[in-house]
């Protein structure tokens, strides 16, 4: 079938989105170290432009997807970072690395306002899709450690640019060549947007519908900017963490590739339930759930080592991973579908400027302190999204009600 065609292009999109973002992360804690004589905190900082873009450019991305075509859009992303991803391969140093990254990070911020926008289109089943979307999302996540720790052995950290960024391209190469018909202004804005129903755009009359759905929308905006700190320092510290702490089970960078991705792969499932879960309770009771794993789990892994630590990481990722479709499905539920795109543009703009803070949080706590002061920082970053979640209504005021 057509659409599903289209979901799965999207899933690939979702993956190497991902995964593009935190090659640098594994190149810098294995590779660069040593090739530039730096020390791990001073490199990191150098992603920080990246990031920067990966946050700002969400927003342009998603206005111009709603004015133009998604389907255009999505097509510039998949060429647009593979190019990006195949000239980054060639950098000599420091400083070209974070010119490459940020060219990255421009192209990236386009996938989350505009893939989501495709996929969170209603439905009975709309929490399922954008689960499953956040797997391969998630799976991206996890192969950047694999994949870069794997090619760092075998190759170099220059392939783990380039050979991603060559299957980008012809991904994008074959998406723009099926969906070229929509592509044109006319055929690509009715093809992308969901012409919203009369009950969407009805005239608010009810001050406590519009007090409900201020309080929803700046929940859904505070939990996405603490929930970026909590994302951000397990996603980019991990392979740093598991070099440090997992030396009795993990010794070459290939095995601590591996193990990394083994946690992110197990933790992204909980998005599946997580998804089915939305669906059927609503993400109130979820939200508070998955709030209290990551307390729990954060809380925990201050001081441990090998087996121990291996363990509790799988239970905070599990938390950090699950709580990702929430404030998507929320959204989903409540913007509406012609202005969806920039409205997931204004949200993931607050993610990822928070993910860009968090990068030399990450280098000055690690350098100052240790991993176990920034395992402080998350539990209580997760304690503050638990206690903001409890403000959310049962139900969310999804559709404006009937004028008086």
């Amino acid at each position: 079938m057509e659409d599903r065609k289209h979901f799965f292009f999207l899933n690939v999109g979702h993956f190497l989105d991902h995964l593009f973002m935190l090659i640098f992360a594994t190149v810098a804690a294995l590779a660069l170290t040593k090739e530039w004589e730096l020390g791990y905190s001073e490199l990191i900082p150098y992603a920080t432009p990246g990031l920067i873009a990966f946050g700002v450019f969400s927003l342009p991305a998603g206005w111009l997807a709603d004015r133009w075509s998604r389907e255009g859009v999505m097509g510039v992303f998949f060429v647009g970072i593979g190019l990006a991803a195949i000239g980054t391969s060639f950098v000599q140093n420091p400083t070209q690395m974070a010119i490459g990254l940020f060219v990255i990070g421009m192209f990236a911020a386009i996938y989350h306002p505009v893939g989501l926008a495709m996929i969170a289109r209603g439905g009975q089943q709309m929490g399922r899709d954008i689960a499953f979307n956040g797997v391969w999302g998630n799976m991206g996540v996890g192969c950047a450690a694999l994949l870069t720790g794997f090619l760092i052995d075998q190759t170099g950290w220059r392939t783990a640019f380039w050979l991603p960024g060559l299957i980008s391209l012809l991904f994008g190469l074959l998406y723009l060549f099926s969906y070229w018909d929509r592509l044109p202004l006319k055929n690509a804005v009715t093809a992308s947007v969901n012409k919203p129903s009369s009950k969407n755009t009805q005239q608010i009359s009810s001050d406590e519908w519009r007090a409900m759905l201020i309080r929803v929308t700046g929940i859904i905006f505070f939990t996405t900017a603490v929930a970026g700190i909590v994302f951000q320092g397990t996603t980019f510290a991990l392979p740093k963490v598991f070099e440090e702490r997992l030396g009795g089970i993990a010794s070459t960078a290939t095995m601590l590739g591996w193990l990394t991705f083994m946690v992110f792969a197990v933790a992204s499932f909980s998005q599946l339930v997580v998804g089915k879960m939305l669906d059927t309770h609503g993400p109130r009771k979820v939200f508070i759930g998955v709030a209290c794993v990551q307390v729990i789990f954060f809380s925990l892994m201050p001081g441990l080592v090998d087996l121990g630590a291996l363990a509790v990481s799988v239970g905070f990722m599990l938390g950090a991973f699950g709580q990702i479709p929430i404030n998507d499905y929320m959204i989903g539920k409540m913007a509406k579908s012609e202005l969806r795109a920039s409205v997931y543009g204004a949200r993931y703009i607050v993610s990822f400027i928070v993910w860009a803070t968090v990068v030399p949080l990450i280098a000055w706590v690690h350098h100052n302190w240790g991993f176990d002061m920034l395992f402080y920082i998350l539990a209580a970053s997760a304690l503050v999204i638990l206690l903001a979640v409890l403000m959310l209504p049962q139900q969310l005021p999804e559709s404006q009600p009937s004028p008086n």
